[in-house]
């Protein structure tokens, strides 16, 4: 008797589960919300972690949270993007922060200043020493909150229509580059321009521009600047670990479920990790490619270097004593930079440069 009752009751209980399932599910609330990317579709690598992470928040909602990726220019210009984000007329943009400086320089600190973190420095900093929570801080102001959703690791230092042998040759070269790297160029007297990335080849085929930097050979490859340019620089040192955000409308990121938000950020953090490992397994495929095809590797010369550092420091200085914003970011981000170099000396560049030196022995 008791038997029965039993597989009575848990019966009852099995169908009353099944019936509460479908009903718990709908339940949870829809969300279609545009994004607007900062990068041309053409460029798969960077411009493909806005898809990873519309993918991740439909699979982990089944299909309530969508989002819409727009490559740039196509729903929103990229320079206004930051004021379509803030004034919701787009939900999200996928971006450089460094990009929106001429609104306030502190924008540069939440992708890269010359000579600043690598990209496992820049995570280190964003998740374990409050950088994220000192961003967000300040984006508000913008309303908006950002979370970093990619990385492309350092960059190279771009494609020139002739040899820089000292610092003297950069007078008067009017060359594509983007955030607080242009102006440290400035000082050593470049002429920096902002161009799309899209825009770079043919500026460059043109003549407008005299050289130009992106990102690294796998997507320069793409852009064909080496047909364009035969001198090939590095390293990119305005971008030692350049941080690619999402940005987030606060009034639409308040009114998502807590558990949707957790989806949203676990998808930035996995798009972020995503596109740095893709550009590591990319870039060396490429640059072979590209010298093959006869691009003309160069390093900047030792007076290049120490000058931009030079003039890097004084801008840093000078912005710090007239921006409390960036002074905070920025002092912050330079105590990091010095504890993570210190470590990287004892152990990772140890190993990385014998690995370098006997590379060809196997």
């Amino acid at each position: 008797m008791e038997r029965r009752k039993f597989l009575t009751t848990a019966g009852v209980g099995a169908a009353a589960t099944a019936l509460a399932a479908p009903a718990i599910a709908q339940e949870a609330p829809s969300f279609a919300w545009r994004l607007t990317s900062g990068f041309p579709r053409t460029l798969d690598t960077i411009w493909g972690a806005a898809e990873v992470i519309a993918k991740i928040c439909s699979d982990a909602t089944d299909g309530k949270f969508q989002i819409q990726p727009f490559p740039a220019g196509e729903i929103v210009p990229n320079p206004e993007a930051v004021d379509a984000v803030s004034s919701n007329t787009v939900e999200m943009a996928h971006t450089c922060s460094y990009y929106y400086i001429g609104k306030d320089p502190t924008f540069a600190l939440g992708t890269a200043v010359p000579f600043s973190l690598n990209a496992r420095g820049m995570n280190a900093w964003l998740y374990e020493r409050g950088g994220e929570d000192m961003l967000n801080t300040f984006y508000a102001k913008y309303n908006m909150i950002g979370f970093a959703s990619g990385n492309t690791g350092v960059q190279m230092g771009g494609w020139w229509r002739k040899e820089i042998n000292s610092v003297a040759d950069l007078a008067g070269v009017k060359m594509r580059i983007a955030g607080l790297g242009g102006r440290v160029m400035e000082a050593l007297g470049v002429v920096p321009q902002q161009i799309p990335g899209g825009d770079i080849y043919p500026s460059l085929e043109r003549g407008t521009i005299d050289a130009a930097e992106w990102v690294g050979p796998y997507d320069d490859e793409k852009l064909g600047l080496n047909q364009v340019a035969p001198y090939y620089y590095y390293p990119g040192f305005w971008e030692g670990g350049p941080a690619i955000h999402t940005f987030i409308n606060l009034d639409r990121w308040n009114e998502l479920p807590a558990s949707y938000q957790a989806i949203l950020r676990s998808a930035c953090a996995t798009a972020n990790q995503d596109m740095l490992a893709k550009y590591d397994a990319r870039n060396p495929v490429a640059l072979r490619s590209l010298v093959a095809g006869g691009a003309q590797l160069r390093a900047y010369p030792e007076d290049v270097l120490t000058a931009a550092l030079t003039a890097a420091n004084e801008i840093f200085t000078q912005i710090s004593s007239e921006n409390e914003d960036f002074k905070t970011i920025w002092e912050s981000q330079t105590a990091f930079r010095n504890e993570h170099n210190l470590w990287n000396q004892v152990a990772e560049y140890t190993f990385d440069t014998f690995q370098i030196r006997n590379r060809p022995r196997g």
